[in-house]
């Protein structure tokens, strides 16, 4: 089948570095499997309007600079390639302005050689905000290995695929799509009829709102919003507002891993509420790459 592609070049806000990216995909374990990496390139499927698009990104001329290579079956018109593009961006946060955030981890010197290693690295979120609320969800009380078998039969059987030069990729599902399988179906799918009920609820949910208010409303108005769906509690909330939507202002004082790490770096005496004043708006980077670190 003879592809439609479409090719241009993308700027990052530096400092960016595209091989950080790509090594934290490598080992970040929601998304293991669902995208192909190599030889500096990322290949990966998303949904335009229930379509699979495949997007590959490379590294440019210049270390900000990034080529994107769309791949679809169907002819993409001006708009559903800015909306691809825009995925593209906000994936891989290409509008994140470090500067802030590096001056005020210079002057830590326990995290300094943190803010070194991974210097230039811009978070890499989920694809969508609804799938990061579908992982929450599938996570919640069960082992990691287990979420990620069923959610890759999952996306399997409700998804999106395309194949691109030998190679299958599967997207996964939008809301619509999910919204609009009944909760018998999604609970043989999902093997939990309690999870498969919040699941549909989110989908419903993320149907009645514009993922634009999600990213850019204030952060108490969207916590709250995510809040109501059955499922989604405190941490959950907290996870989607930071790796869903880059809201990255605010990390819960609760998180363990976070504690095991400060504690890590910057001994067990450390006070992480002192540590996320010191950082203000740039704490969820700070928290960000304090994991990423290990």
């Amino acid at each position: 089948m003879s592809l439609h592609q479409y090719s241009a070049t993308i700027a990052a806000i530096a400092p960016f570095d595209f091989a950080q990216s790509l090594r934290f995909i490598g080992f970040f374990s929601p998304m293991y499997g669902e995208q192909r990496v190599i030889a500096g390139s990322l290949s990966k499927a998303l949904q335009i309007d229930e379509r699979t698009v495949v997007f590959r990104v490379t590294a440019g001329t210049s270390p900000a600079e990034l080529i994107y290579t769309l791949f679809s079956a169907q002819q993409l018109d001006a708009e559903q390639i800015t909306t691809a593009v825009d995925r593209i961006r906000f994936f891989l946060s290409l509008d994140d302005d470090l500067t802030r955030f590096y001056r005020i981890a210079a002057a830590d010197p326990a995290f300094a050689p943190v803010m070194q290693q991974l210097y230039g690295l811009h978070q890499v979120k989920f694809l969508t905000p609804f799938e990061n609320a579908c992982w929450a969800i599938l996570t919640q009380r069960l082992p990691i290995p287990v979420a990620r078998k069923i959610k890759d039969a999952f996306v399997e059987a409700v998804g999106g695929c395309l194949e691109v030069e030998g190679n299958t990729y599967r997207a996964f599902p939008t809301a619509a799509q999910v919204a609009a399988l009944d909760i018998p179906t999604l609970t043989i799918l999902i093997r939990n009829p309690v999870k498969a009920e919040r699941i549909h609820a989110a989908a419903q949910a993320f149907l009645t709102v514009d993922e634009r208010w999600l990213r850019n409303a204030p952060f108490d108005q969207v916590e709250a919003w995510l809040r109501q769906i059955p499922g989604i509690g405190t941490w959950s909330a907290s996870f989607i507002l930071i790796r869903g939507l880059g809201r990255m202002d605010r990390v819960p004082t609760d998180n363990t891993e976070i504690s095991k790490a400060l504690a890590r770096r910057y001994g067990a005496a450390a006070s992480l509420s002192d540590l996320l004043v010191r950082y203000g708006d740039q704490q969820g980077y700070w928290s960000y790459y304090m994991r990423a670190a290990g």
